[in-house]
């Protein structure tokens, strides 16, 4: 598994600049190891949604120390396609997630919070 810095590095060489200019983004992309030390991290943002969700938290374009402005979409996509070879969808992760009762529960609270759907009170005179 890459390191965010040799990914940053990757990135210097295709694109110029410094570790520094590309490290935030890079290090985004793996923050999902705090939840899951091995592979499966990948699933949080290492797909095409999480491409175009970086863009979101860095913004459209980076500057780099060099004054060149490169799209912020390129890096993500140059990390994602370093660690899987490709760009998967999030649909592609998804399937693969073996499905387990607890993910399908879910409570009806619509009548608990919704008045116009709570069933009538009924006065006692």
């Amino acid at each position: 598994m890459a390191h965010p810095y040799h990914h940053a590095l990757s990135s210097v060489k295709k694109w110029g600049g410094t570790v520094d200019d590309y490290q935030p983004v890079h290090a985004w992309f793996d923050s999902s190891k705090a939840h899951s030390a091995d592979f499966r991290h990948r699933a949080m943002f290492h797909h095409s949604a999480g491409v175009w969700l970086s863009e979101t938290v860095f913004g459209p374009t980076i500057t780099l120390s060099t004054g060149r402005v490169i799209p912020t979409r390129w890096v993500g996509e140059q990390h994602v396609r370093e660690d899987l070879g490709f760009i998967p969808s999030f649909t592609d992760w998804v399937k693969a997630i073996r499905p387990e009762p607890w993910m399908g529960r879910t409570e009806k609270i619509e009548a608990l919070v919704d008045p116009h759907l709570a069933p009538p009170v009924l006065e006692v005179r």
